[in-house]
């Protein structure tokens, strides 16, 4: 038997709704996911390879990211408050640590020191210890002191700023970015 009109997965996610039984059937289908909250992941079927096997997403996260930048790529930052300011156009819950913030330079810092970036969520800190970029890095990842996010949740709307509270003796970095990084609420 093979199958080509479309599928439906019910709300519940855990089975499919079809004109006709397709276990052990090949279906060459379009598959068709519903509009709602639940959001679904869609792999084939490990005894027949053109089965299609529907999973509950909800207890499956998305991580998704949003990157920013906070300045140009060829100016040299400068320490101050709110280089850059945004509103979040969703709610998110961070990951942990630098897996949920992270900043990246184009130009690294040419001498010793570290950039130091802070992320202000309606003007309180959301970093318990402030993300770095060591000298002659480009990212936060892997610096010597790591990132310790101490507010997790952000809300939809909420405005973000982003402070540099130190630079490299060079003073010469350059092409400042920070990622959120985590999941939708």
């Amino acid at each position: 038997m093979s199958y080509s009109g479309d599928l439906y997965g019910t709300d519940a996610g855990l089975e499919l709704t079809t004109k006709g039984d397709l276990h052990g059937h090949s279906a060459s289908a379009n598959v068709r996911v519903p509009v709602g909250t639940n959001n679904y992941v869609l792999t084939a079927d490990s005894t027949n390879a053109n089965g299609i096997v529907w999973l509950d997403a909800s207890a499956i996260k998305h991580a998704n990211a949003m990157e920013v930048a906070c300045s140009d790529e060829s100016t040299a930052i400068t320490v101050g408050t709110a280089k850059c300011t945004f509103r979040l156009p969703f709610g998110m819950e961070l990951n942990a640590g630098e897996a949920g913030f992270r900043a990246s330079l184009t130009g690294a810092g040419s001498t010793s020191g570290d950039t130091t970036i802070d992320c202000n969520q309606n003007g309180s800190t959301i970093l318990t210890t402030k993300c770095t970029i060591n000298y002659s890095d480009l990212t936060s990842v892997g610096a010597t002191v790591p990132v310790v996010i101490g507010t997790t949740t952000l809300t939809d709307n909420a405005e973000i700023t982003i402070d540099v509270d130190g630079i490299t003796g060079g003073a010469d970095e350059t092409g400042l970015k920070i990622q959120l990084i985590g999941t939708l609420t």
